[in-house]
Protein backbone atom coordinates (compact mmCIF):
# COMPACT_ATOMS: atom_id res chain seq x y z
CA UNK A 1 0.00 0.00 0.00
CA UNK A 2 1.56 3.31 -1.10
CA UNK A 3 0.98 6.35 1.10
CA UNK A 4 1.31 9.40 -1.13
CA UNK A 5 0.01 12.95 -1.54
CA UNK A 6 -1.30 13.53 -5.07
CA UNK A 7 -3.00 16.90 -5.53
CA UNK A 8 -6.41 16.15 -7.14
CA UNK A 9 -6.45 19.50 -8.95
CA UNK A 10 -2.97 19.32 -10.51
CA UNK A 11 -2.62 15.51 -10.31
CA UNK A 12 0.96 16.10 -9.23
CA UNK A 13 2.53 13.68 -6.77
CA UNK A 14 3.94 15.82 -3.97
CA UNK A 15 5.21 13.45 -1.30
CA UNK A 16 5.53 9.71 -0.68
CA UNK A 17 5.76 7.99 2.70
CA UNK A 18 7.27 4.56 3.36
CA UNK A 19 5.24 1.85 5.04
CA UNK A 20 5.71 1.36 8.75
CA UNK A 21 8.15 -1.46 9.49
CA UNK A 22 7.28 -4.42 11.75
CA UNK A 23 9.75 -3.08 14.32
CA UNK A 24 8.04 0.33 14.27
CA UNK A 25 4.65 -1.31 14.77
CA UNK A 26 5.89 -3.23 17.81
CA UNK A 27 7.43 -0.05 19.18
CA UNK A 28 4.15 1.83 18.66
CA UNK A 29 2.16 -0.86 20.45
CA UNK A 30 4.62 -0.81 23.35
CA UNK A 31 4.49 2.99 23.56
CA UNK A 32 0.72 3.04 23.29
CA UNK A 33 0.33 0.51 26.09
CA UNK A 34 2.88 2.22 28.32
CA UNK A 35 1.14 5.55 27.76
CA UNK A 36 -2.21 3.97 28.60
CA UNK A 37 -0.99 2.75 31.99
CA UNK A 38 -0.32 6.37 32.94
CA UNK A 39 -3.01 8.12 30.92
CA UNK A 40 -5.85 6.06 32.40
CA UNK A 41 -5.02 7.51 35.82
CA UNK A 42 -4.64 11.08 34.60
CA UNK A 43 -7.43 13.26 36.03
CA UNK A 44 -10.16 13.98 33.50
CA UNK A 45 -9.70 17.71 34.02
CA UNK A 46 -6.07 17.38 32.92
CA UNK A 47 -7.08 15.38 29.84
CA UNK A 48 -9.61 18.11 29.09
CA UNK A 49 -6.93 20.82 29.11
CA UNK A 50 -5.00 18.94 26.42
CA UNK A 51 -8.10 18.58 24.26
CA UNK A 52 -8.83 22.28 24.66
CA UNK A 53 -5.25 23.00 23.65
CA UNK A 54 -5.82 21.00 20.46
CA UNK A 55 -8.96 23.02 19.69
CA UNK A 56 -7.10 26.27 20.31
CA UNK A 57 -4.19 25.28 18.05
CA UNK A 58 -6.54 24.34 15.21
CA UNK A 59 -8.35 27.66 15.44
CA UNK A 60 -5.15 29.70 15.71
CA UNK A 61 -3.76 28.05 12.57
CA UNK A 62 -7.03 27.38 10.76
CA UNK A 63 -5.99 28.44 7.26
CA UNK A 64 -2.74 26.46 7.38
CA UNK A 65 -4.57 23.30 8.43
CA UNK A 66 -7.31 23.90 5.86
CA UNK A 67 -4.85 24.44 3.01
CA UNK A 68 -3.40 20.96 3.46
CA UNK A 69 -6.88 19.42 3.19
CA UNK A 70 -7.39 21.14 -0.14
CA UNK A 71 -3.98 20.03 -1.41
CA UNK A 72 -4.38 16.39 -0.34
CA UNK A 73 -7.98 15.55 -1.16
CA UNK A 74 -9.14 18.48 -3.25
CA UNK A 75 -11.99 19.93 -1.22
CA UNK A 76 -12.97 23.58 -1.53
CA UNK A 77 -10.85 25.78 0.72
CA UNK A 78 -13.98 27.14 2.43
CA UNK A 79 -15.10 23.57 3.15
CA UNK A 80 -11.62 22.77 4.45
CA UNK A 81 -11.85 25.73 6.80
CA UNK A 82 -15.25 24.52 8.00
CA UNK A 83 -13.89 21.01 8.60
CA UNK A 84 -10.99 22.37 10.64
CA UNK A 85 -13.37 24.40 12.79
CA UNK A 86 -15.67 21.40 13.21
CA UNK A 87 -12.71 19.34 14.41
CA UNK A 88 -11.83 22.06 16.92
CA UNK A 89 -15.44 22.10 18.13
CA UNK A 90 -15.32 18.33 18.74
CA UNK A 91 -12.17 18.62 20.86
CA UNK A 92 -13.76 21.48 22.77
CA UNK A 93 -17.02 19.58 23.29
CA UNK A 94 -15.21 16.79 25.14
CA UNK A 95 -12.98 19.24 27.00
CA UNK A 96 -16.15 20.79 28.41
CA UNK A 97 -18.35 17.71 28.82
CA UNK A 98 -16.26 14.54 29.29
CA UNK A 99 -16.12 14.73 33.07
CA UNK A 100 -19.91 14.98 33.31
CA UNK A 101 -20.47 12.23 30.75
CA UNK A 102 -18.07 9.86 32.51
CA UNK A 103 -19.54 10.39 35.99
CA UNK A 104 -20.51 7.21 37.82
CA UNK A 105 -24.13 6.17 37.44
CA UNK A 106 -25.85 5.40 40.74
CA UNK A 107 -28.28 2.46 40.54
CA UNK A 108 -31.37 2.24 42.74
CA UNK A 109 -31.65 -1.44 43.68
CA UNK A 110 -35.10 -2.18 45.08
CA UNK A 111 -34.16 -5.55 46.57
CA UNK A 112 -31.29 -4.12 48.64
CA UNK A 113 -32.26 -1.97 51.60
CA UNK A 114 -28.84 -0.54 52.22
CA UNK A 115 -26.86 -1.61 49.18
CA UNK A 116 -24.94 0.97 47.19
CA UNK A 117 -24.59 0.04 43.53
CA UNK A 118 -23.02 2.12 40.78
CA UNK A 119 -21.60 1.81 37.28
CA UNK A 120 -18.19 3.32 36.66
CA UNK A 121 -16.76 3.88 33.18
CA UNK A 122 -13.16 2.76 32.85
CA UNK A 123 -10.78 2.88 29.86
CA UNK A 124 -9.45 -0.36 28.45
CA UNK A 125 -6.30 0.27 26.42
CA UNK A 126 -5.27 1.01 22.86
CA UNK A 127 -8.00 1.69 20.29
CA UNK A 128 -7.12 1.26 16.61
CA UNK A 129 -8.74 3.92 14.41
CA UNK A 130 -8.99 3.24 10.65
CA UNK A 131 -10.17 6.39 8.92
CA UNK A 132 -11.10 7.56 5.36
CA UNK A 133 -9.87 10.39 3.18
CA UNK A 134 -13.01 12.47 2.63
CA UNK A 135 -12.75 14.34 5.97
CA UNK A 136 -9.12 13.85 7.01
CA UNK A 137 -9.32 15.86 10.27
CA UNK A 138 -12.95 15.49 11.29
CA UNK A 139 -12.96 11.70 11.02
CA UNK A 140 -9.91 11.51 13.27
CA UNK A 141 -11.16 14.09 15.76
CA UNK A 142 -14.47 12.34 16.27
CA UNK A 143 -12.73 9.15 17.44
CA UNK A 144 -9.66 10.44 19.29
CA UNK A 145 -11.41 13.22 21.22
CA UNK A 146 -13.83 10.86 23.01
CA UNK A 147 -11.36 8.01 23.40
CA UNK A 148 -8.58 10.16 24.82
CA UNK A 149 -11.16 11.77 27.10
CA UNK A 150 -12.15 8.33 28.36
CA UNK A 151 -8.51 7.45 29.15
CA UNK A 152 -7.78 5.16 26.20
CA UNK A 153 -4.87 5.67 23.82
CA UNK A 154 -5.19 5.57 20.02
CA UNK A 155 -3.23 4.29 17.04
CA UNK A 156 -4.29 5.74 13.67
CA UNK A 157 -4.24 4.09 10.27
CA UNK A 158 -5.41 6.82 7.89
CA UNK A 159 -6.27 6.59 4.18
CA UNK A 160 -3.29 6.20 1.89
CA UNK A 161 -3.95 9.43 -0.03
CA UNK A 162 -3.93 11.77 3.01
CA UNK A 163 -0.65 10.87 4.75
CA UNK A 164 0.32 14.47 5.50
CA UNK A 165 -3.04 15.18 7.13
CA UNK A 166 -2.53 12.09 9.29
CA UNK A 167 0.96 13.22 10.29
CA UNK A 168 -0.31 16.71 11.09
CA UNK A 169 -2.98 15.31 13.44
CA UNK A 170 -0.22 13.36 15.19
CA UNK A 171 1.80 16.57 15.57
CA UNK A 172 -1.29 18.47 16.74
CA UNK A 173 -1.78 16.19 19.72
CA UNK A 174 1.90 16.30 20.67
CA UNK A 175 1.84 20.10 20.44
CA UNK A 176 -1.29 20.08 22.60
CA UNK A 177 0.64 18.28 25.35
CA UNK A 178 -0.49 14.69 24.96
CA UNK A 179 2.11 12.31 26.46
CA UNK A 180 4.24 10.28 24.07
CA UNK A 181 2.36 7.23 22.84
CA UNK A 182 -1.07 8.67 23.60
CA UNK A 183 -1.86 9.07 19.91
CA UNK A 184 0.29 7.68 17.11
CA UNK A 185 -0.06 7.78 13.33
CA UNK A 186 1.28 4.76 11.39
CA UNK A 187 1.46 3.81 7.70
CA UNK A 188 0.84 0.04 7.87
CA UNK A 189 0.05 -2.44 5.13
CA UNK A 190 -3.18 -4.45 5.18
CA UNK A 191 -1.30 -7.45 6.55
CA UNK A 192 0.20 -5.35 9.33
CA UNK A 193 -3.26 -4.10 10.23
CA UNK A 194 -4.24 -7.68 11.00
CA UNK A 195 -1.23 -7.94 13.30
CA UNK A 196 -2.25 -4.78 15.15
CA UNK A 197 -5.86 -5.91 15.52
CA UNK A 198 -4.80 -9.30 16.91
CA UNK A 199 -2.42 -7.82 19.50
CA UNK A 200 -3.85 -8.18 23.04
CA UNK A 201 -2.82 -4.62 23.92
CA UNK A 202 -5.37 -3.38 21.38
CA UNK A 203 -8.82 -3.44 22.97
CA UNK A 204 -11.04 -2.13 20.20
CA UNK A 205 -11.25 -1.12 16.55
CA UNK A 206 -13.11 1.87 15.11
CA UNK A 207 -13.47 2.07 11.34
CA UNK A 208 -15.05 4.63 9.07
CA UNK A 209 -14.94 3.63 5.43
CA UNK A 210 -16.44 1.48 2.73
CA UNK A 211 -18.72 -1.48 3.24
CA UNK A 212 -16.02 -3.82 1.89
CA UNK A 213 -13.32 -2.47 4.19
CA UNK A 214 -15.69 -2.68 7.12
CA UNK A 215 -16.51 -6.32 6.45
CA UNK A 216 -12.81 -7.26 6.35
CA UNK A 217 -11.85 -5.35 9.48
CA UNK A 218 -14.92 -6.52 11.41
CA UNK A 219 -14.02 -10.10 10.50
CA UNK A 220 -10.49 -9.66 11.83
CA UNK A 221 -11.79 -7.99 14.98
CA UNK A 222 -14.25 -10.84 15.47
CA UNK A 223 -11.51 -13.44 15.15
CA UNK A 224 -9.59 -11.56 17.84
CA UNK A 225 -12.73 -11.15 19.98
CA UNK A 226 -12.38 -7.36 19.89
CA UNK A 227 -15.26 -4.94 19.97
CA UNK A 228 -15.50 -2.76 16.87
CA UNK A 229 -17.60 0.12 15.61
CA UNK A 230 -18.34 0.46 11.89
CA UNK A 231 -19.31 3.73 10.22
CA UNK A 232 -19.78 2.63 6.60
CA UNK A 233 -21.41 3.79 3.40
CA UNK A 234 -24.73 5.45 2.88
CA UNK A 235 -27.26 6.32 0.21
CA UNK A 236 -29.31 8.92 2.03
CA UNK A 237 -32.82 9.63 0.85
CA UNK A 238 -34.12 13.17 0.64
CA UNK A 239 -37.91 12.86 0.72
CA UNK A 240 -39.70 15.91 -0.68
CA UNK A 241 -43.41 16.10 0.11
CA UNK A 242 -45.92 18.10 -1.90
CA UNK A 243 -46.26 20.79 0.78
CA UNK A 244 -42.53 21.56 0.94
CA UNK A 245 -41.22 25.08 0.29
CA UNK A 246 -39.86 24.25 -3.15
CA UNK A 247 -37.43 27.16 -3.49
CA UNK A 248 -35.67 26.44 -0.18
CA UNK A 249 -35.85 22.69 -0.70
CA UNK A 250 -34.10 22.84 -4.07
CA UNK A 251 -31.30 24.99 -2.66
CA UNK A 252 -30.75 22.46 0.14
CA UNK A 253 -30.93 19.62 -2.38
CA UNK A 254 -28.18 21.09 -4.57
CA UNK A 255 -26.02 21.70 -1.51
CA UNK A 256 -26.86 18.39 0.15
CA UNK A 257 -25.76 16.38 -2.88
CA UNK A 258 -22.71 18.37 -3.97
CA UNK A 259 -20.88 19.51 -0.84
CA UNK A 260 -17.42 17.94 -0.70
CA UNK A 261 -18.09 17.10 -4.39
CA UNK A 262 -20.67 14.55 -3.29
CA UNK A 263 -18.00 12.46 -1.56
CA UNK A 264 -19.89 12.21 1.72
CA UNK A 265 -21.50 9.13 3.21
CA UNK A 266 -24.46 11.30 4.26
CA UNK A 267 -24.91 13.18 0.98
CA UNK A 268 -28.51 13.42 -0.21
CA UNK A 269 -27.93 10.81 -2.90
CA UNK A 270 -31.56 9.83 -3.63
CA UNK A 271 -34.16 12.56 -4.27
CA UNK A 272 -37.61 11.05 -3.70
CA UNK A 273 -40.26 13.58 -4.70
CA UNK A 274 -44.06 13.41 -4.53
CA UNK A 275 -45.71 13.18 -7.94
CA UNK A 276 -47.50 16.54 -7.82
CA UNK A 277 -44.29 18.57 -7.60
CA UNK A 278 -41.80 16.13 -9.16
CA UNK A 279 -41.48 17.86 -12.56
CA UNK A 280 -41.15 21.31 -11.02
CA UNK A 281 -38.57 20.06 -8.52
CA UNK A 282 -36.44 18.41 -11.20
CA UNK A 283 -36.55 21.48 -13.43
CA UNK A 284 -35.39 23.73 -10.60
CA UNK A 285 -32.84 21.22 -9.36
CA UNK A 286 -31.32 20.90 -12.83
CA UNK A 287 -30.91 24.69 -13.00
CA UNK A 288 -29.37 24.75 -9.55
CA UNK A 289 -26.80 22.09 -10.43
CA UNK A 290 -26.07 23.83 -13.73
CA UNK A 291 -25.14 26.98 -11.78
CA UNK A 292 -22.27 25.18 -10.01
CA UNK A 293 -18.77 26.15 -11.08
CA UNK A 294 -15.82 23.79 -11.43
CA UNK A 295 -12.30 25.07 -10.91
CA UNK A 296 -9.37 25.52 -8.57
CA UNK A 297 -10.57 24.51 -5.09
CA UNK A 298 -8.53 27.38 -3.62
CA UNK A 299 -10.52 29.88 -5.73
CA UNK A 300 -13.46 31.27 -3.68
CA UNK A 301 -15.56 31.37 -6.87
CA UNK A 302 -15.32 27.59 -7.31
CA UNK A 303 -18.37 25.70 -6.02
CA UNK A 304 -17.64 22.17 -7.28
CA UNK A 305 -14.20 20.79 -6.52
CA UNK A 306 -12.46 17.83 -8.16
CA UNK A 307 -12.90 14.30 -6.88
CA UNK A 308 -10.19 12.91 -4.64
CA UNK A 309 -8.34 10.92 -7.31
CA UNK A 310 -8.30 9.79 -10.92
CA UNK A 311 -9.38 6.34 -9.75
CA UNK A 312 -12.46 7.91 -8.12
CA UNK A 313 -13.40 9.54 -11.43
CA UNK A 314 -13.02 6.35 -13.43
CA UNK A 315 -14.90 4.29 -10.87
CA UNK A 316 -17.84 6.70 -10.86
CA UNK A 317 -17.95 6.76 -14.67
CA UNK A 318 -18.16 2.97 -14.69
CA UNK A 319 -20.98 2.98 -12.13
CA UNK A 320 -23.02 5.39 -14.25
CA UNK A 321 -22.39 3.32 -17.39
CA UNK A 322 -23.49 0.17 -15.58
CA UNK A 323 -26.65 1.88 -14.30
CA UNK A 324 -27.53 2.95 -17.87
CA UNK A 325 -26.81 -0.54 -19.16
CA UNK A 326 -29.47 -1.80 -16.76
CA UNK A 327 -32.06 0.68 -18.02
CA UNK A 328 -31.49 3.96 -16.19
CA UNK A 329 -31.48 7.31 -17.98
CA UNK A 330 -28.40 9.50 -17.37
CA UNK A 331 -28.38 13.26 -17.96
CA UNK A 332 -24.97 14.91 -17.70
CA UNK A 333 -25.07 18.55 -16.66
CA UNK A 334 -22.76 20.34 -19.15
CA UNK A 335 -20.66 22.36 -16.75
CA UNK A 336 -17.52 23.96 -18.13
CA UNK A 337 -14.72 21.69 -16.94
CA UNK A 338 -11.05 22.61 -16.43
CA UNK A 339 -8.55 20.89 -18.70
CA UNK A 340 -6.75 19.44 -15.71
CA UNK A 341 -7.76 17.82 -12.45
CA UNK A 342 -9.94 14.92 -11.31
CA UNK A 343 -13.26 16.53 -12.23
CA UNK A 344 -16.58 14.80 -12.84
CA UNK A 345 -19.59 16.55 -14.36
CA UNK A 346 -22.79 16.11 -12.32
CA UNK A 347 -25.18 13.43 -13.55
CA UNK A 348 -28.93 13.05 -12.95
CA UNK A 349 -30.05 9.40 -12.99
CA UNK A 350 -33.76 8.72 -13.52
CA UNK A 351 -35.86 5.69 -14.44
CA UNK A 352 -33.87 3.57 -11.99
CA UNK A 353 -36.40 0.77 -11.76
CA UNK A 354 -36.69 -1.90 -9.08
CA UNK A 355 -34.85 -4.47 -11.20
CA UNK A 356 -31.88 -2.15 -11.75
CA UNK A 357 -29.06 -3.07 -9.32
CA UNK A 358 -27.88 0.56 -9.36
CA UNK A 359 -30.92 1.37 -7.24
CA UNK A 360 -29.06 -0.21 -4.31
CA UNK A 361 -25.63 1.32 -4.95
CA UNK A 362 -23.83 4.21 -3.32
CA UNK A 363 -22.56 6.78 -5.84
CA UNK A 364 -19.66 8.55 -4.13
CA UNK A 365 -19.59 11.72 -6.17
CA UNK A 366 -21.97 14.19 -7.90
CA UNK A 367 -24.49 11.65 -9.21
CA UNK A 368 -28.14 12.13 -8.19
CA UNK A 369 -30.79 9.42 -8.36
CA UNK A 370 -34.30 10.82 -8.91
CA UNK A 371 -37.48 8.96 -7.91
CA UNK A 372 -41.12 9.90 -8.40
CA UNK A 373 -43.34 8.89 -5.46
CA UNK A 374 -47.13 8.54 -5.60
CA UNK A 375 -47.56 9.84 -2.06
CA UNK A 376 -45.78 10.05 1.29
CA UNK A 377 -46.26 6.35 2.02
CA UNK A 378 -44.72 5.41 -1.31
CA UNK A 379 -41.83 7.85 -0.71
CA UNK A 380 -41.03 6.18 2.63
CA UNK A 381 -41.11 2.76 0.95
CA UNK A 382 -38.60 3.93 -1.69
CA UNK A 383 -36.41 5.47 1.03
CA UNK A 384 -36.30 2.14 2.87
CA UNK A 385 -35.57 0.19 -0.32
CA UNK A 386 -31.83 0.34 0.29
CA UNK A 387 -29.24 -1.87 1.96
CA UNK A 388 -27.95 1.27 3.69
CA UNK A 389 -29.36 3.00 6.73
CA UNK A 390 -27.19 5.95 7.65
CA UNK A 391 -29.07 9.26 7.37
CA UNK A 392 -31.91 10.88 5.52
CA UNK A 393 -34.19 13.89 5.43
CA UNK A 394 -37.80 14.88 4.91
CA UNK A 395 -38.81 18.26 3.49
CA UNK A 396 -42.35 19.34 4.32
CA UNK A 397 -44.39 22.32 5.42
CA UNK A 398 -45.72 20.28 8.36
CA UNK A 399 -42.78 19.63 10.69
CA UNK A 400 -44.77 17.48 13.11
CA UNK A 401 -45.95 15.23 10.30
CA UNK A 402 -42.38 15.10 9.06
CA UNK A 403 -41.19 13.96 12.48
CA UNK A 404 -43.84 11.23 12.54
CA UNK A 405 -42.80 10.01 9.09
CA UNK A 406 -39.16 10.08 10.18
CA UNK A 407 -39.95 7.29 12.65
CA UNK A 408 -40.79 5.09 9.64
CA UNK A 409 -37.43 5.55 7.90
CA UNK A 410 -34.96 2.78 8.82
CA UNK A 411 -31.82 4.83 9.38
CA UNK A 412 -29.68 6.07 12.25
CA UNK A 413 -30.48 9.74 11.59
CA UNK A 414 -33.32 11.71 9.98
CA UNK A 415 -33.47 15.49 9.62
CA UNK A 416 -36.54 17.59 8.91
CA UNK A 417 -36.12 20.37 6.32
CA UNK A 418 -32.33 19.99 6.26
CA UNK A 419 -30.05 17.41 4.63
CA UNK A 420 -28.21 15.09 7.00
CA UNK A 421 -25.59 17.16 8.79
CA UNK A 422 -22.59 16.68 11.05
CA UNK A 423 -22.12 18.69 14.25
CA UNK A 424 -19.88 18.39 17.30
CA UNK A 425 -22.89 18.02 19.60
CA UNK A 426 -24.99 15.56 17.58
CA UNK A 427 -24.48 11.77 17.47
CA UNK A 428 -23.51 10.04 14.25
CA UNK A 429 -24.12 6.47 13.09
CA UNK A 430 -26.33 4.12 11.10
CA UNK A 431 -27.96 0.73 10.80
CA UNK A 432 -28.13 -2.10 8.25
CA UNK A 433 -25.09 -2.13 5.97
CA UNK A 434 -24.17 1.37 7.04
CA UNK A 435 -22.62 -0.18 10.11
CA UNK A 436 -23.12 -0.21 13.86
CA UNK A 437 -22.09 1.81 16.87
CA UNK A 438 -22.24 5.56 17.39
CA UNK A 439 -19.71 8.35 17.45
CA UNK A 440 -19.75 11.68 19.29
CA UNK A 441 -21.56 12.74 22.47
CA UNK A 442 -21.79 10.28 25.35
CA UNK A 443 -22.68 7.46 22.97
CA UNK A 444 -19.30 7.67 21.26
CA UNK A 445 -17.48 8.29 24.51
CA UNK A 446 -18.69 5.00 25.98
CA UNK A 447 -18.21 2.71 22.98
CA UNK A 448 -14.82 1.47 24.21
CA UNK A 449 -15.03 1.77 27.98
CA UNK A 450 -15.72 -0.90 30.55
CA UNK A 451 -19.07 -0.18 32.20
CA UNK A 452 -18.11 -1.79 35.49
CA UNK A 453 -20.63 -2.53 38.22
CA UNK A 454 -19.49 -1.89 41.78
CA UNK A 455 -22.02 -3.00 44.37
CA UNK A 456 -21.46 -2.60 48.13
CA UNK A 457 -24.02 -5.01 49.51
CA UNK A 458 -23.03 -5.25 53.17
CA UNK A 459 -22.63 -8.29 55.43
CA UNK A 460 -26.21 -9.21 56.30
CA UNK A 461 -27.01 -12.88 56.98
CA UNK A 462 -27.89 -14.44 53.58
CA UNK A 463 -30.75 -16.27 55.27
Amino acid sequence: MAYATINPFTEEQLKVFPNTTPAEIEAALAKGHAAFLTWKNTPIAQRARILQNAADILRANLDDYARLLTVEMGKLFAEAQAETELSAAIFEYYALNAERLLAAEILPVASLKEGRAKIVFEPQGIILAIEPWNFPYYQVARIIAPQLSAGNTVILKHASNVPQSAALMDKLMRDAGLPEGGFQNLYPTHEQLNTIIADPRVRGVALTGSEGAGAKVASEAGLALKKCTMELGGSDAMVVLADADLEKTVKWAVFGRHWNSGQVCVSAKRMIVEDGIYDSFVERYRKGVAALRMGDPMDPNTTLAPLSSRAAVEGLKQQVADAVAHGAKAEEIPLEMPNKGCFFRPVLLSDVEEDNPARLWEFFGPVTMLFRARDAEHAIAIANDSPYGLGGSIFTGDEERGAELARQIDTGMVYINHPTMVKADLPFGGVKRSGFGRELLGLGLKEFVNAKLIDIVGLDDPF
